[in-house]
C-alpha cells in the first residue's frame, strides 16, 4: 500500500538532510576563512597589492594562502566563488519550515492558547515575518550605524529580543525558536546574496576592464561576513532547539533565546581573538558557564498549561475530525496506557522532568492533534514507546494504524 504518510515523511527527512548538509559546507567555509584571515601576516617578498599570508598543513600537504586587501593585478584564470553554500542552506531551510511549519502548521505553528489565528494567518506571519530584519538591518548598516560596528551589532541584538518576544506570543514554542533562527539566517545569507556576492563583481569587472577596484567594497563585504561569523553559533543552537522541549517549552522561551545570542558572541570572540593573537581570553568562557547556567534555570519553569486547561480547550476543525472518527476510544485508550507516563504534562517516568520534545499526550484533544506522529512513530514504526520502558504489541498498533486511515480515508 502506498502510504503518503510515510513518504510525506521522508521527503523532510531528505529536505532535513540537504539542510545540514549543505549548512556544514557553509558554516566550515565562514569559519575557516575568517580565521585565515586573523591569522595572515605580513611577509618580506608578497606581491604587489598583497595584505598577508599564511602557511599551513593539513592531510600531509603544506598550503600557501596569500591575501589580496583589494584584488591582484592579473584576474586569474581559475577563480573558486563560495556562495552556494549559503543559498542552498537557506532554500533547503525555507523549504523545510514550509514542510514542517505550513504543512503541519495545525500541530507545531499555531498555540491557540496565545493567539487565535487561522492557518493561513498563522503562514504569512511566519512568511512575512521573515524579511523584516534584513531590511531593518541593511538600512542600519547602510546608514547612521555603519561607522559604528559596535553599536550596530548592540541595536541588531536589541532586534533580535524583540523579534524572540513576538514569535513567542504568537506560536508554539518550538515553532518560535525555529522562526527566531530562520530570520537571523535570512539576514546572513541575505548579506552574501545583496552585499558580498554583488561587491565581489564589482571588484572582477574592474579587473577585466583594466580598471583598479576601489577598496571599499571589500571592505563592505568584510564587514557583513564578520557580522555572519557571529550570527552563526546562535543560528545552530535555535536550529536545534525543537529536539529539547528545555529550550522552548517554558514561559521564558524568548529570552532563553536571546541570551543564546550572547553566548555566541563570547564563543566565537575567544576564537576570533586566538586566531589573530594566538591566546584567546579566556574569561569569554567564565561568561558563557554562567549564561549557560542562566538559561538552565530559566528551562526550569514549568509550562502555564496544566491538564485542566488541555481538557477545557476547544478542538480545533482538525482535532475534532480525529476524535470523531471510527476507533478512536480504542486508539485513545492505547495511547494513554503506552505513552502518557513520559508524555504528560507532568510525566511520571523515572523522574523525567519533561515530555519528550515537548509532546503531550493526555487528553482527546492532545492525541488527535499528534495522530500523524502517533502513526509514524507507534502505529508503522516501533520507534515508540521505547522497547526497555514499556512493550506496545502488535494489536495496539494495529489499533492506531486503523484509526488514522479511517480519518484519511474519509478525507
Amino acid at each position: 500500500m502506498f502510504d503518503l504518510a510515510v513518504m510525506w515523511d521522508w521527503v523532510a527527512f531528505s529536505v532535513r538532510w540537504l539542510h545540514v548538509i549543505t549548512a556544514m559546507a557553509w558554516i566550515g567555509a565562514s569559519f575557516y576563512f575568517i580565521a585565515l584571515d586573523l591569522m595572515l601576516k605580513p611577509a618580506p617578498g608578497m606581491p604587489e597589492g598583497a595584505y598577508g599570508e599564511e602557511w599551513e598543513v593539513h592531510g600531509g600537504g603544506f598550503y600557501h594562502t596569500t591575501k589580496y586587501l583589494v584584488a591582484p593585478a592579473r584576474l586569474p584564470e581559475h577563480l573558486t566563488w563560495h556562495k552556494w553554500q549559503s543559498y542552498t542552506t537557506w532554500l533547503s531551510g525555507a523549504a523545510l519550515l514550509m514542510i514542517v511549519y505550513w504543512v503541519g502548521g495545525e500541530i507545531y505553528l499555531l498555540d491557540p492558547t496565545k493567539a487565535d489565528l487561522s492557518l493561513w494567518q498563522g503562514i504569512l506571519i511566519s512568511g512575512a515575518s521573515l524579511t523584516i530584519g534584513w531590511v531593518i538591518y541593511d538600512q542600519l548598516c547602510k546608514r547612521g550605524l555603519r561607522d559604528y560596528p559596535t553599536l550596530l551589532m548592540l541595536v541588531l541584538f536589541a532586534l533580535l529580543v524583540v523579534m524572540s518576544w513576538g514569535y513567542n506570543q504568537i506560536f508554539t514554542g518550538r515553532a518560535a525558536l525555529l522562526h527566531l533562527g530562520a530570520f537571523t539566517a535570512t539576514i546572513m545569507t541575505a548579506n552574501v546574496f545583496f552585499i558580498i556576492m554583488p561587491n565581489q563583481r564589482i571588484v572582477v569587472a574592474d579587473l577585466k576592464a583594466g580598471r583598479t577596484p576601489d577598496a571599499k567594497y571589500g571592505a563592505i563585504a568584510k564587514l557583513r561576513s564578520t557580522h555572519n561569523n557571529y550570527l552563526t553559533l546562535p543560528v545552530v543552537f535555535l536550529m536545534l532547539s525543537n529536539h529539547y522541549p528545555l529550550s522552548f517549552g517554558t514561559p521564558y522561551a524568548w529570552i532563553i533565546a536571546s541570551l543564546i545570542f550572547l553566548t555566541g558572541v563570547t564563543i566565537r570572540h575567544y576564537f576570533n581573538t586566538m586566531h589573530r593573537t594566538g591566546t584567546g581570553p579566556h574569561w569569554t568562557w567564565a561568561v558563557t558557564v554562567l549564561l549557560m547556567i542562566l538559561i538552565a534555570w530559566l528551562s526550569s519553569v514549568r509550562p502555564t498549561e496544566t491538564w485542566e486547561d488541555a481538557e477545557a480547550r476547544a478542538l480545533t476543525a482538525y482535532e475534532q475530525r480525529f476524535v470523531s472518527a471510527a476507533g478512536f476510544e480504542d486508539a485513545y485508550d492505547t495511547v494513554l496506557g503506552h505513552c502518557s507516563m513520559c508524555h504528560a504534562r507532568e510525566p511520571v517516568w523515572n523522574n523525567m522532568q519533561w515530555a519528550p520534545k515537548g509532546i503531550h499526550l493526555e487528553t482527546p484533544g492532545d492525541v488527535a492533534k499528534y495522530a500523524s506522529e502517533i502513526y509514524l512513530q507507534a502505529g508503522l514504526s516501533h520507534a515508540m514507546p521505547p522497547p526497555n520502558a514499556i512493550q506496545m504489541d502488535q494489536e495496539s498498533r494495529e489499533t492506531i494504524i486503523a484509526w488514522v486511515r479511517e480519518v484519511r480515508g474519509a478525507e
